[in-house]
C-alpha cells in the first residue's frame, strides 16, 4: 500500500498545476473540440493508466468534455502514484 502524500506536499504540487483537490482526489477536466478528440484523449489516458496499473475514474460527457478523478483507492487518498499519473497526463496536451 503507498502512503498518502502530506497537506504541504501537496499543497506545492498543486501551486504548479492546473489540477484542483476536491472530496479527497485530484480532478482536472478539459474541453476538446469534438467527441472524437476527447475520445482519443481519454484512449491516451487509459494506456498511461494501464501502464502504471493506476486507474483513474474517467468521465466523457457533453460530447467533448473529459474529467478525471485521481485517487489510491487502497490507500484511502492521494499518493505519489496519483501525482505521477497526473504529470504524465498534463504531458499528452
Amino acid at each position: 500500500m503507498a502512503d498518502l502524500i502530506g497537506e504541504g506536499r501537496l499543497g506545492t504540487w498543486l501551486e504548479g498545476h492546473a489540477w484542483a483537490l476536491r472530496d479527497g482526489g485530484l480532478e482536472r477536466e478539459w474541453s476538446f473540440r469534438d467527441f472524437a478528440a476527447a475520445l482519443g484523449f481519454v484512449t491516451a489516458v487509459g494506456g498511461l493508466a494501464e501502464s502504471q496499473g493506476h486507474h483513474p475514474d474517467i468521465a466523457l460527457h457533453d460530447y467533448n468534455q473529459v474529467r478525471l478523478r485521481l485517487r489510491t483507492h487502497s490507500s484511502g487518498g492521494i499518493t505519489e502514484n496519483d501525482l505521477e499519473l497526473a504529470e504524465r497526463v498534463d504531458e499528452l496536451q
